[in-house]
């Protein structure tokens, strides 16, 4: 029996919670992106929303279903609204796709295709092929379409980077006092707002590793590690630093193992990039003074740059600027 679909605005919102989802594990799912889905009732009603949240555990559209059977919501389903297309090969979990055919579901948004070339449309494809309406998020009847499915295509951005390119996604990220200099008074450790370290500290929460260079760690001796935000990591965040001198002392690397961090010295960023990703590592944030921030921006090996502008005398909050070194959806 034919069972309508829900109207475009409850997708759409739909999307927006399935990407909140997602984007709350981002950085624990390595090496597989971070996912979320919503499952919609014929009349827009969100019935559930979940997310991926590891390797070898539930992908989120699997999840979304179990939510609704356990609320005894299951036959109410009509429609998934997911992030990623939903996959078609056996994996360390089922394909999506067959509980996807096993359930009521009749209609299923995607946020954005895989990037796999070996894969992608092929969910979509199996779906539709089995007579469900299936429909990206960019022809979705909606003026929010065109920013759903940008939002969808960064927060997988870092596993397509992997996948394309052999290294994780890179994001630089400098504070700059009002003179432009990165570093902090004489007794300070910062120079930003609460705002700001919050906005530091998720930054650090998303990546898999941390990269700095031995001359931050002589000057400062940082921790390094997630404070200020909520972190779902359940393996320890690597550290890596350039030190080609081998400058860095021993206990500073034992004191940095206790606060649950992996410390690691290195030679040369390009061979380090492609180790972490061979590694399974998704995102690697620079946090390192001027020398090696500027020497990654002029070069081919970043993604994001991330600066926090200090408030001035004439500034009553801290100015986040963020730009992308391509255009994501060039490259979808």
């Amino acid at each position: 029996m034919f069972r309508p679909h829900p109207p475009p605005g409850a997708v759409a919102t739909a999307f927006q919670q399935a990407l909140e989802a997602g984007a709350a594990l981002a950085g624990a799912t390595a090496p597989n992106p971070p996912v979320g889905c919503a499952a919609l009732a014929t009349d827009g009603e969100i019935l559930a929303v979940a997310a991926h949240r590891g390797p070898g555990l539930a992908h989120a559209e699997v999840a979304a279903l179990e939510a609704c059977r356990q609320a005894g919501r299951l036959d109410a389903v009509s429609a998934l609204v997911v992030t990623l297309e939903p996959c078609n090969h056996q994996g360390r979990t089922p394909p999506c796709v067959e509980a996807i055919l096993a359930s009521p579901v009749r209609a299923v948004w995607i946020g954005t295709p895989d990037p796999n070339p070996a894969v992608r449309g092929g969910g979509a494809r199996q779906l539709a092929a089995a007579g469900l309406n299936v429909t990206f998020a960019a022809d979705l009847p909606h003026p929010m379409a065109p920013r759903l499915a940008a939002q969808s295509a960064r927060l997988i951005a870092p596993f397509a980077r992997r996948l394309r390119s052999g290294r994780p996604w890179v994001t630089v990220k400098q504070a700059l006092r009002s003179d432009g200099s990165m570093i902090p008074p004489a007794g300070a450790k910062t120079f930003t707002s609460a705002t700001s370290l919050d906005l530091a500290h998720a930054l650090r929460r998303r990546a898999d590793a941390i990269i700095t260079g031995s001359g931050t760690i002589l000057a400062d001796s940082p921790l390094f590690t997630v404070r200020r935000v909520l972190d779902p990591r359940r393996s320890p965040r690597r550290l890596a630093i350039l030190d080609r001198r081998r400058r860095v002392p021993a206990a500073y690397l034992a004191e940095t193992r206790m606060r649950g961090l992996a410390p690691s010295l290195h030679d040369d960023l390009p061979m380090l990039l492609a180790q972490l990703a061979e590694d399974g590592a998704l995102e690697a944030l620079i946090e390192a003074g001027p020398t090696l921030s500027t020497a990654v921006l002029a070069s081919d090996l970043w993604d994001e740059h991330v600066v926090i502008r200090a408030a001035d005398a004439a500034d009553q909050e801290d100015r986040i600027e963020v730009r992308l070194a391509f255009d994501l959806g060039a490259s979808a």
